[in-house]
């Protein structure tokens, strides 16, 4: 049986994480990177959409042959998503997951009461 202290009790311990300028950061730099990646793909499928349904004769204009804007945009759209994914995926490899880690590696210490000093905002 463990008897935990009131200072490292879970709600204590996430609630400092939330509040530490560790976890903090590392939404501020999440979000930098997701909101405005995310507007650009909305808006570049929106637009997909909305030309297929209100300029049916512009995305039925032929490029070359019979290859029409439509598949053309269609395509772009699979590869759009493709790279993004990729995009997302290093970005959190090399800029997320690390800062992630570390937090998650204090949390950790603090419910195991390794700490008595304040949790979050001491070197590493």
């Amino acid at each position: 049986m463990t008897v935990q202290n009131h200072l490292t009790s879970p709600a204590s311990v996430y609630q400092q994480i939330y509040e530490s300028d560790e976890f903090v950061e590392l939404k501020r730099r999440r979000r930098g990177f997701v909101l405005p990646i995310s507007i650009l793909f909305i808006t570049w499928y929106a637009s997909y959409v909305g030309l297929a349904c209100y300029a049916p004769q512009f995305m039925a204009v032929k490029v070359i042959g019979n290859i029409t804007v439509a598949l053309v945009a269609g395509i772009l759209q699979i590869l759009s998503t493709l790279v993004l994914a990729t995009l997302y995926v290093r970005f959190t490899n090399r800029e997320i997951d690390p800062e992630a880690a570390h937090v998650r590696r204090m949390v950790e210490q603090a419910r195991r009461g390794e700490s008595e000093q304040k949790l979050f905002g001491g070197n590493r």
